[in-house]
């Protein structure tokens, strides 16, 4: 009997082909904001496991004699509660005596909690920096997909979580045995001294212990950090389609853009040309550059751009300004110049001042626009 099977069940390719594109800003942006980030959960354990035992090593002996101080006074209250004269009185004494037992054992343990609470927070921090984000708790109904789950059974990551399990119940073992190993003639003689000093032997040989397998769990930690980094920039690859449609959704479809650029260059074209029987000469290339030029002193001190354009734009110009009759003049260098330096709208600049102002003077005064004072007349 043949069976159908899809060879690509476990491929990591997306739509579009193979992922081979860096991710982009926007895409590492967007994972954040789900809260997938390239992190590892054994660094905040590890460093919280490695600084509990540097604090069980510097606050032992303090702590004994508190815990100590402790069992001994509740020990002593034991006397008083036989003596009480009701049941009731037993109840309530014992009741206080406990809630007291157990607020001053919290605040032994405080150190130890505020000190796991800040490191695990630092560590996360240190790896991910400060953005929270409450995306992750949310159900999502993919997780539900049976398909799914089967492909995150069998993935590279469990694979690693496997190893790194082995790898410490190892550790473990080999450390505990080498220490019970190399201490074993003091261990031997715990029973025959007095109880707090055995007590505080095993705890020392324990801290010890403790101390040297925290340690190379934060190796283990800072060598799955790497591979998080690793593991989280492979699946963060793009395909050249994701890049494509990410670029459409943000920039636009290319064509769409294109086509309301030209909308826009048309719009400004016919703009351009409604304003054109305001200019008095248009000064052409004469074939490549058309720059029409207007001057009005009670719009500009100096003259100024009416309309400009190369090539079909400047035919079109040359054309509308047959129809209105506007002079039209034939001087290359200036019309190069003009058209490179200036926009719709914008004065001349100083150094063509002179050229423009001989140009004007005929056109002006063929129009019969300069008076006899040689005060120009605003155009009709």
């Amino acid at each position: 009997m043949l069976l159908d099977y899809d060879l690509q069940f476990f491929a990591k390719e997306g739509e579009g082909g193979e992922k081979t594109e860096e991710p982009t800003t926007k895409k590492l942006d967007d994972a954040r904001k789900e809260g997938q980030v390239a992190k590892s959960q054994d660094i905040a354990s590890s460093f919280t496991l490695l600084a509990l035992f540097v604090l069980l090593k510097i606050w032992t002996g303090t702590m004994s004699e508190q815990f100590l101080e402790l069992f001994g006074g509740y020990y002593n209250r034991f006397t008083y509660f036989t003596k009480l004269p009701s049941y009731l009185d037993f109840t309530q004494a014992y009741s206080d005596a406990v809630a007291y037992a157990l607020l001053r054992a919290g605040i032994i343990a405080l150190p130890f909690l505020l000190t796991a609470a800040a490191v695990a927070f630092v560590a996360d921090i240190m790896q991910v920096k400060w953005k929270p984000t409450s995306k992750p708790l949310k159900p999502k109904l993919s997780n539900l997909n049976p398909i799914n789950g089967v492909k995150r059974i069998f993935s590279i990551s469990k694979l690693v979580e496997l190893i790194k399990a082995i790898l410490k119940i190892a550790v473990m073992g080999f450390i505990i045995y080498n220490e019970f190993k190399d201490n074993i003639s003091a261990i031997m003689i715990l029973y025959e001294v007095p109880l707090l000093k055995a007590v505080g032997m095993a705890g020392n040989l324990l801290i010890d212990t403790g101390l040297k397998i925290a340690a190379v769990f934060v190796v283990i930690a800072f060598a799955d950090l790497i591979f998080q980094k690793w593991k989280f920039h492979r699946d963060m690859k793009m395909t050249k389609q994701e890049v494509k449609e990410e670029y459409k959704s943000t920039e636009g479809d290319p064509q769409i853009k294109g086509k309301i650029r030209q909308r826009m260059q048309a719009a400004s074209r016919r703009r351009m040309m409604n304003n054109l029987p305001k200019a008095d000469v248009v000064i052409t290339n004469p074939t490549h550059f058309a720059v029409a030029l207007a001057y009005d002193k009670e719009v500009a001190e100096a003259p100024f751009v009416v309309a400009k354009g190369a090539d079909y734009t400047a035919a079109k110009i040359k054309e509308k300004a047959g129809e209105l009759g506007i002079e039209i003049v034939e001087n290359k260098p200036l019309a190069r110049a003009l058209y490179a330096n200036t926009d719709v709208g914008d004065e001349i600049p100083p150094e063509l001042y002179v050229p423009v102002a001989e140009i004007l003077a005929v056109v002006l005064k063929a129009a019969g626009r300069i008076g006899n004072s040689g005060e120009v007349k605003a155009k009709k």
